[in-house]
């Protein structure tokens, strides 16, 4: 697998779907999954997958002894690994700036030279597919599709794309040609292309011009929470809270939650409103914000990850979730694993599998408005979605969706 996070160091639904999958995967037996990112830091589970990064495979030959490199990676990757990937370096790659171990620095995360380390990235899995052994590659998100080409022009095996999120939902439509270039370019090669949602899906054959039988959905699910995260403790509080959890980017359509807040809050004061992650509209939506005149009912929470997501969502009485084009969405179904009633959008594609949530288009804004009053004034309503909604989110697991795409690779190799 090519994938671009993994726990505990991830920056949106990505590196939670990518590990998600690959437990899931593992829990029906008989798998040996190698995952390659960019950067490991170390702390990675470990029991799910032999992590190889990017930024400590070389590509550069470099006389280096044991000791050396023990001291330098040894907290990430065995040694041994390294002296087997450095005995498959396939062309002169001196003009490429490397460090002391002939390794391309990685930054781990979606710097503004995203291109050129996206680039780099698959030049290093040219290395690591002549070492390592493998039936099938996967590559996850179009950050990882060259690498994955690559992997299967070097050997020949099976190449699987895992779609979740196209340019089309990123950018509301306004696509950037280098990625839909990449994007579609990983789809031709693709022996069999996943998407996480039949919306997905239909983007993927509608845009790109893919055959349909070469496209599958496999819809994202969620682990079964731990007793730490169900056990969280928060401080008590006198108003009713209502949460956006996600980046605050136009794909997620956060002006609209702006707007239903200063809507419901003509019709009752005692709610709290908070807009939890970072993203590039943030200024613009505390501007709003001050001009809807709700400054003091809104607050701005930033990036929250881990604990503090099931603190937070403890703590509240609705999630909202009105993303204009969403894949998938796993934020809802890990609300509702905390029993808090959801809202989301018609335009997302966790709507195809969810019933006990309510509905709404992301523009109508009345529609939100009153489903967050209802629930928050209705105590029937609140029960209703909570435990109903509690007890559907614990039928959509990770190991279904893992046993899903075993069936792909199975047919893929026969």
């Amino acid at each position: 697998m090519f994938g671009w996070e993994f726990p505990p160091h991830i920056l949106g639904g990505l590196g939670t779907a990518s590990f998600g999958l690959t437990k899931g995967i593992v829990e029906n037996g008989d798998m040996d999954i190698t995952f390659v990112i960019p950067k490991p830091w170390g702390d990675e589970p470990k029991e799910y997958a032999k992590i190889i990064g990017a930024n400590t495979t070389p590509v550069v030959w470099r006389d280096v002894n044991w000791d050396h490199v023990q001291s330098r990676i040894g907290n990430v990757m065995d040694p041994q690994l390294y002296y087997d990937l450095r005995n498959h370096i396939y062309s002169d790659f001196n003009y490429l700036h490397t460090n002391d171990l002939g390794c391309i620095e990685f930054s781990g995360r979606y710097p503004d030279n995203l291109l050129e380390e996206l680039n780099n990235y698959s030049i290093v899995a040219g290395v690591i597919a002549r070492t390592v052994d493998f039936d099938v590659i996967h590559s996850h998100d179009w950050l990882t599709y060259p690498a994955g080409i690559h992997a299967k022009q070097v050997t020949g095996k099976p190449f699987v794309i895992h779609v979740h999120a196209t340019d089309f939902d990123r950018s509301r439509g306004n696509v950037n040609p280098t990625v839909f270039a990449i994007e579609k370019d990983g789809m031709n090669f693709a022996d069999h292309i996943i998407t996480v949602s039949n919306l997905t899906r239909r983007t993927v054959i509608e845009k790109y011009g893919i055959d349909p039988s070469k496209v599958s959905t496999v819809h994202n699910a969620v682990e079964p929470l731990s007793e730490e995260y169900l056990n969280v403790t928060v401080p008590p509080k006198h108003d009713k809270v209502v949460t956006f959890l996600g980046r605050i980017t136009m794909q997620k359509g956060p002006e609209y939650f702006v707007e239903a807040a200063a809507q419901v809050l003509q019709k009752v004061k005692n709610v709290q409103f908070v807009m939890a992650g970072g993203g590039d509209m943030m200024e613009k939506m505390i501007r709003l914000a001050a001009r809807r005149g709700i400054a003091e009912r809104f607050h701005f929470a930033g990036f929250l990850k881990g604990k503090q997501v099931y603190e937070m969502l403890k703590a509240s009485d609705v999630f909202i979730m009105p993303s204009v084009s969403e894949p998938f969405g796993i934020s809802p179904l890990e609300a509702m694993q905390m029993g808090v009633p959801s809202i989301i959008s018609k335009q997302s594609g966790c709507a195809e599998i969810l019933n006990n949530v309510i509905k709404v288009d992301y523009w109508d804004i009345d529609a939100m408005a009153n489903a967050i009053y209802s629930i928050i004034t209705y105590p029937a309503m609140y029960r209703e979605l909570s435990e109903h909604g509690l007890a559907e989110v614990d039928q959509i697991r990770w190991k279904y969706a893992g046993k899903k795409c075993i069936d792909i690779y199975k047919r893929l190799i026969h």
